[in-house]
């Protein structure tokens, strides 16, 4: 019984090792250089030029079967090589329908598409005004005791002593009755002193005749009181700031706009602004300037937007919706985005000829909107582009050298490490 164990033993695995020289000899199969005339032909009569292997497409023999990478073989056909211009591959119609290969023409149009990007209300510092001490005096009364207090034009905002006033006030009241040419003319400088000093006709009207009188400062215009720098009681120097008053009948908003938008919004483009807080209402205005700031982490610039506020329901610090449409003066070749292929080095479109014909064009494309992409170079307009289907015409102009031809004149493409994995088909520009 053990020598017939054995002996069975020894016939199952010399039959293995027969089955697995069989399998290695044809996967091994000698590659050689293909003949530009084999003299073959397949089942339906067509000139066979070699055999290749897909995923290595450099590679030609003179036999079918399997290739050293265990991949079938397919063949190259003379008819499709004969005729073909550079840079053209030719893939059969009826599997470009079957695969469903979409075109569509490159048109010429205006890419005036709306840009909407976040914004800021900040205030309008154009409106805002410092109220300041002309002379060293002592604040007797302030009527407004807190930041952010809104008044109105005119309306008192606090009273000052100022012996300096004072002083002023009596040397120009003690020349009223004079009547000499040299003492009216010092009562013209004595009134040019107050104005000076910051003192206003209906100051001095409503100055008291007899002594020390408190003057009161009123507010040049409506709006907020953004800081207040002094209290009741506080002696203050010339030229001391005692609050800031700023309007609210204007406000600004300054939105990020991209790099790529920026260059497309002048001075003057129309803008819409919507702001959560007032739901259902939009507010309407122009782009007054670009900034010339570029924010080191969005890399986006900052425009301003002068929007007017009459009702004051917007506040500084608000967050707004901007919506503005770059303009351009032309008509632009476009198409479609899908329509774009991008290797990181180059940009290509596939132009579809007619008859399965297709060949492979470089292109700088522009600014994108509205699902079209502008080309700055390449086409013209009219043509007709691959929308859909393009790993199939990529994997074959790949397979042909159409795209290694397109490049080599002008654009070599640099040596990369990079290699595609086995069943995924080559993009246009990768090393095969």
């Amino acid at each position: 019984m053990k020598r017939l164990l054995i002996a069975l033993l020894i016939a199952v695995l010399g039959l293995m090792l027969l089955i697995a020289g069989y399998v290695v000899g044809r996967r091994q199969a000698p590659a050689s250089p293909a003949s530009t005339n084999t003299g073959k032909t397949d089942a339906g009569g067509r000139k066979v030029l070699y055999w290749y292997d897909t995923m290595v497409p450099q590679q030609h023999f003179d036999h079918p079967g399997l290739s050293p990478m265990g991949m079938q073989m397919v063949p190259k056909y003379a008819d499709e090589a004969a005729g073909n211009p550079a840079g053209v591959v030719k893939i059969n119609p009826a599997t470009v329908q079957n695969l469903g290969v979409r075109t569509a023409p490159v048109e010429r149009r205006l890419l005036r598409a709306a840009v909407q990007v976040p914004g800021t209300v900040t205030w309008n510092l154009r409106e805002a005004t410092t109220i300041s001490a002309r002379v060293d005096a002592v604040i007797t009364k302030l009527d407004v005791r807190a930041p952010y207090t809104t008044v109105t034009a005119g309306e008192p905002l606090a009273e000052l002593l100022a012996p300096q006033w004072n002083s002023a006030l009596a040397e120009y009241r003690a020349l009223q009755q004079a009547q000499s040419a040299d003492a009216k003319a010092l009562r013209a400088a004595a009134r040019e002193r107050l104005r000076v000093l910051g003192l206003t006709d209906a100051d001095i009207r409503a100055a008291h005749p007899g002594g020390n009188t408190a003057i009161t400062l009123h507010a040049p215009q409506a709006g907020v009181v953004t800081t207040l720098d002094v209290r009741e009681g506080q002696r203050v120097a010339a030229g001391q700031t005692l609050m800031t008053l700023n309007s609210l009948a204007t406000v600004w908003v300054e939105a990020a706009l991209p790099q790529g938008t920026a260059g497309a919004v002048p001075a003057g483009t129309p803008v819409t602004v919507t702001v959560d807080a007032v739901p259902g209402r939009t507010f309407h205005g122009k782009v007054e300037t670009l900034l010339p700031d570029i924010d080191n982490a969005t890399r986006t610039q900052k425009a301003r937007i002068v929007i007017d506020n009459p009702d004051g329901v917007l506040s500084p610090g608000m967050f707004a919706s901007v919506q503005l449409a770059p303009s351009r003066d032309q008509a632009v070749p476009v198409v479609p985005d899908e329509a774009v292929i991008a290797t990181g080095t180059h940009t290509r479109v596939i132009l579809a000829e007619g008859e399965g014909r297709f060949r492979a064009v470089p292109v700088r494309t522009g600014r994108s909107a509205g699902g079209y992409t502008q080309v700055l170079d390449g086409l013209k307009g009219g043509e007709q582009v691959v929308t859909s289907g393009q790993f199939l015409i990529d994997s074959e102009a790949s397979l042909s050298g159409a795209l290694e031809r397109l490049d080599t004149p002008a654009h070599p493409a640099p040596a990369s490490s990079a290699r595609s994995m086995p069943g995924m088909p080559m993009r246009p520009g990768d090393q095969p």
